[in-house]
């Protein structure tokens, strides 16, 4: 088989981003042919073995030939943008349709795919619609929110889940929200959870000095980790206010990292300088085998989302043997347990300290660690998941 998948992300710095180098990856170990569209403002960008790469560039520090005079446009916000959708003009709008429009035909006409799988249902995916090939189209949550958010785009919205083939949804919370944005196409709603790569996430204890070294950092007995895009849905202005009380109460005991980026990350700074806390250390995006090892490394993962969509972030945390904990809302309650982790309430940073306490304190806590990383292996790897995707296409 052959697919094109598009999506608005590059392949790093979101959820969809990795979802689709995931698919992309594991569809060509199975023998298909994939080609992947995506907007790109670098030509240094990680590509695949073996998968066609069509980047759509957009201005940012780098100077590019045929890149368009704008960032690439996001929900909320991106490690390397933050320009949201509700930014572009009208004539931004129409470089941005165009230049993947020309993108798309031109795979179309030489790549010839049996199916297009586009990522949100939103703009590019409306694209597929004038190809005339037939498109299945994930729905991430972000793209659930622009809709809800910004009137302006919903005919796209619509429009594109009235051509798909098959919705996909990533979490029962999700299913209900595509079903209920779009009634008329709430048959075509297929479910379907997200897999991580398990060649990129898998448990790899190194020496705490290593991590030390590596950040420039001095660990203390316990190390908490918060992974994601810092933006308002991520809950992480809770979050600092449960390291406030934790502080507050076991001084000098928590290594704090939160890494990612995002348009709060200076208004977050803020908060936890006037919260003084000292033991908290913003790092800013990282790379997966960073990422690995600090997981493999801490105590806990936090996941304080006011709604998460699916949380690919807590697989992959749960996947290096590190519990999660996260909020009782969205996607999350269909992930976690009480052998791999907890759920806490949503904007209750004294419920998440709380749980923070118990779970780096748990005698227990080296086989959670191991529970975790079996029950991720044994439900969400991604390579497990493809023959269910395969059947999506065909039907």
């Amino acid at each position: 088989m052959k697919v094109i998948m598009i999506n608005h992300f590059p392949l790093d710095g979101s959820g969809s981003g990795t979802y689709t180098r995931n698919i992309a990856v594991h569809l060509q170990k199975k023998g298909h042919e994939v080609c992947v569209i995506m907007p790109e403002n670098s030509t240094e960008y990680a590509g695949i073995p073996d998968v066609d790469i069509i980047p759509v560039y957009f201005k940012n520090n780098e100077e590019i030939d045929g890149m368009l005079p704008f960032n690439f446009p996001c929900f909320t916000t991106h490690p390397r943008s933050v320009m949201t959708f509700s930014d572009l003009s009208d004539d931004e709008l129409d470089m941005y349709l165009s230049a993947f429009r020309n993108a798309l035909k031109k795979a179309v006409d030489e790549f010839k795919p049996d199916i297009i799988h586009g990522q949100h249902i939103w703009l590019l995916s409306w694209l597929a619609i004038e190809t005339g090939v037939p498109y299945v189209v994930t729905a991430h949550g972000t793209d659930l929110m622009g809709y809800k958010n910004w009137e302006r785009f919903r005919k796209y919205a619509t429009e594109t889940a009235e051509g798909a083939k098959r919705i996909i949804t990533i979490s029962n919370d999700n299913d209900e929200l595509v079903r209920e944005l779009f009634p008329t196409s709430a048959d075509k709603s297929v479910f379907m959870q997200n897999g991580y790569d398990t060649e990129r996430f898998y448990p790899e204890p190194v020496p705490r000095e290593q991590i030390e070294k590596m950040f420039n950092i001095k660990l203390k007995k316990k190390l908490v980790l918060f992974v994601g895009k810092l933006a308002h849905f991520k809950g992480v202005d809770i979050l600092i206010e449960a390291l406030r009380l934790y502080e507050k109460e076991y001084p000098g005991e928590v290594t704090s990292i939160i890494a990612g980026d995002g348009e709060l990350a200076p208004a977050l700074k803020k908060q936890a300088e006037e919260a003084n806390l000292k033991d908290l250390h913003f790092m800013g995006h990282l790379n997966s085998t960073q990422l690995r090892e600090l997981y493999s490394t801490a105590d806990v993962s936090l996941v304080p989302s006011r709604r998460e969509p699916f949380g690919l972030v807590a697989i992959e945390a749960l996947a290096c043997g590190c519990p999660v904990i996260a909020t009782n809302q969205g996607g999350l309650t269909d992930i976690i347990n009480d052998d791999v982790g907890s759920l806490v309430n949503v904007e209750d940073a004294e419920d998440l300290a709380k749980a923070i306490r118990k779970e780096i304190y748990d005698p227990n806590r080296e086989q959670r660690g191991k529970n975790a990383a079996k029950y991720a292996l044994n439900n969400y790897a991604q390579g497990s998941l493809m023959d269910t995707l395969i059947k999506i296409y065909n039907s």
